[in-house]
């Protein structure tokens, strides 16, 4: 199987190290300079988790436009692309656990795609990430995913520099922050080019500071196949 087809049938990507290491000392310290408390947002987050506001930040958007991310991400959307949003969460001691859920797509299978940048080290311990491979296409006649059967979902686990590429169909979810360590990153959203007037309609409720005007093609980015 190749690369595409093992990600097209699985809905992820997890790119080991992709940020560069030198680079994880300033992030860490742009997201802790970015944190806003839950009530300070248009919309309130959720009180168990640590929110940074730092989507202008250019070490930021550096992560946003790694090559390898945006192929993977266009390989995944198929058409011309935009950067909807960068948001810092973190779960905090005791908190960060969801019920397995799916973010949506808005117009069209495949239209959005999410992106989890972490920042520390992630695991079972601190809030590692849900998925369950493979339930963002249901067969037909499948029934309705039951989210609270956890009984395919994967945990997991790995280093400062990661990141997870995921279409938003996929079935995900955070874990519980067991011993309260850090496990910093940022959400990044790109949607498909049709959807640029309705993301417009909601910036401000998002906290979205950055230009959303660049434009990515898939067929700048080279996806590899072995």
């Amino acid at each position: 199987m190749t690369d595409r087809e093992q990600l097209h049938r699985n809905g992820y990507a997890l790119l080991r190290r992709a940020i560069p290491a030198k680079w994880l000392d300033d992030l860490r310290a742009v997201f802790d300079a970015g944190v806003k408390p839950a009530d300070q947002w248009p919309v309130p987050r959720g009180m168990d988790w640590r929110h940074s506001l730092l989507d202008a930040d250019s070490k930021i958007q550096a992560v946003c436009r790694l090559p390898e991310v945006l192929a993977v991400v266009g390989e995944l959307i198929g058409e011309r692309f935009f950067l909807s949003q960068v948001e810092g969460r973190e779960p905090l001691a005791g908190g960060g656990h969801q019920q397995l859920h799916r973010d949506l797509s808005a117009q069209r299978p495949g239209d959005i795609v999410n992106v989890l940048a972490y920042f520390d080290d992630y695991g079972p311990e601190n809030g590692a990430t849900r998925i369950v491979p493979g339930s963002h296409r249901p067969e037909q006649g499948e029934p309705p995913f039951d989210f609270n059967d956890e009984s395919r979902s994967v945990r997991l686990s790995g280093s400062a520099g990661d990141i997870l590429v995921f279409d938003v169909d996929l079935v995900h979810a955070a874990s519980l922050n067991l011993i309260g360590a850090r496990r910093r990153s940022i959400l990044i959203s790109y949607f498909s080019e049709p959807l640029y007037a309705s993301h417009l309609e909601t910036v401000g409720l998002r906290s979205i500071r950055m230009k959303t005007t660049d434009r990515f093609d898939p067929s700048d980015f080279a996806f590899g196949v072995t």
